[in-house]
């Protein structure tokens, strides 16, 4: 559920308290825990670590993810693939393409010798 519009956004104070000792354009890092925290337009430009539970993941901020939260560009699971019959139906299909294709590649190479 959104935060209300007239609250206004929610940014941790240790995030701006470390804003404000940076340049702006600078290439550290900022580390935080704070994945609750929206983006504001001050925080464009920088490089923030944001932590996942298991490490931090760099978040470059660009005008697109104002608006935000510092959460949504650190994922907390690996996404690996979704499995059952038919994947691996697909997945066989396109290796059988894949080998076509080389194979035409090949038989057109010795066409040339």
């Amino acid at each position: 559920m959104s935060r209300s519009t007239k609250k206004g956004p929610y940014v941790d104070e240790r995030l701006v308290a470390k804003l404000k000792n940076l340049k702006s354009g600078s290439k550290d890092i900022i580390k935080t825990w704070a994945r609750r925290s929206q983006i504001a337009p001050e925080m464009i430009g920088f490089t923030f670590g944001v932590h996942n539970g298991k490490e931090f993941i760099p978040v470059y901020i660009t005008e697109d993810m104002v608006g935000h939260y510092l959460g949504e560009f650190s994922l907390t699971t690996k996404f690996s693939r979704h499995g059952g019959k038919m994947q691996r139906d697909l997945e066989s299909k396109s290796a059988e393409n894949e080998a076509a294709k080389v194979g035409a590649v090949k038989a057109a190479e010795k066409t040339k010798k």
